[in-house]
């Protein structure tokens, strides 16, 4: 089955390439062997980032404008919450974006977190190989915004953008340094609302070189995610970062990242939850059930 899905994938068929990301998604038979025999481009990965609310989807929608006025082949990756109870995606229709997905060089493909920590797919290095194979020139990964968890998407996108809007102006003070961190651009969206421009002083404050000498390079950008004029600043600064060559060892340590949570996740494969569930609850029937216990045979 593989062999002629690959076939099909090389010749660029769309269709072929949502049933690849369907057979890697479900780990499918087979799925191990396609990934071993494509070859992933150049294309590069702009992470987009922040809390729920924030317009990240408008914001999307209005780069995908910018980059198809290009001339470049888009994929849009949307990480939403899941369901606790079958693992679908919660907000899979991604009505802001509807404009593209008939589009011929965009492709659009929403998943669930799948109960990921980290607020991305667990198949998400795979899914991007494939995409990347398919010869896109950019690949954007908007995240579910969970919050301090989502410092994982740092480790996949060649850009990290976050989003914030100005009613987070408490949430900049007592912000960790770990988002602080993965940010390459700061975005303050819905910028035309009361108090925008003291929360962007507040958050520059925050990014002055006193804080970390890395921050003073950070850009942080007012947008209204619905008037796309106001885009174009955010636009010309992610072109910018895509530019910026990455040193060799970041190169590196993302790849022994990547390398890590494949090897993580091969030799977790034979843990099955809904197995769990059933043992938990034969054994919860016993007065004397302990969780650390259970999970100490494993």
């Amino acid at each position: 089955m593989w062999q002629e899905l690959l076939k099909q994938f090389k010749t660029g068929d769309i269709k072929t390439l949502a049933r690849c990301i369907s057979l890697v998604e479900n780990e499918q038979p087979g799925y191990e062997l396609l990934l071993q025999n494509i070859s992933a481009s150049g294309a590069k990965i702009i992470g987009i980032t922040g809390p729920p609310g924030a317009g990240k989807s408008t914001l999307t929608d209005a780069l995908i404008g910018f980059m198809i006025h290009e001339g470049k082949k888009v994929a849009v990756v949307c990480v939403d919450p899941s369901s606790p109870f079958n693992h679908g995606a919660v907000l899979g229709d991604r009505i802001r974006m509807s404009e593209w997905y008939t589009h011929p060089d965009v492709f659009i493909r929403s998943l669930a977190t799948r109960g990921s920590m980290g607020g991305l797919h667990p198949k998400i290095i795979e899914i991007t190989d494939l995409l990347k194979a398919f010869g896109f020139d950019h690949i954007i990964i908007e995240t579910v915004g969970v919050g301090q968890s989502e410092v994982e998407i740092s480790g996949l996108a060649d850009v990290t953008v976050v989003v914030m809007v100005p009613e987070a102006g408490d949430e900049v003070q007592t912000m960790k340094a770990g988002l602080m961190e993965i940010a390459d651009i700061f975005v303050v969206n819905k910028s035309d609302r009361p108090d925008a421009d003291l929360f962007v002083k507040n958050l520059r404050l925050m990014l002055a070189p006193a804080f970390r000498t890395h921050y003073n390079e950070v850009p942080v950008i007012k947008t209204i995610a619905t008037e796309k004029e106001t885009v174009k600043e955010l636009y010309g600064s992610i072109s910018h970062e895509l530019q910026k060559a990455h040193t060799a060892d970041k190169k590196f340590v993302l790849l022994a990242e990547k390398a890590y949570w494949l090897i993580q996740a091969k030799r977790m494969k034979d843990v099955n939850r809904e197995q769990l569930k059933k043992e938990i609850e034969q054994l919860s029937l016993q007065n004397n059930f302990n969780l650390y216990k259970f999970i100490s045979q494993f």
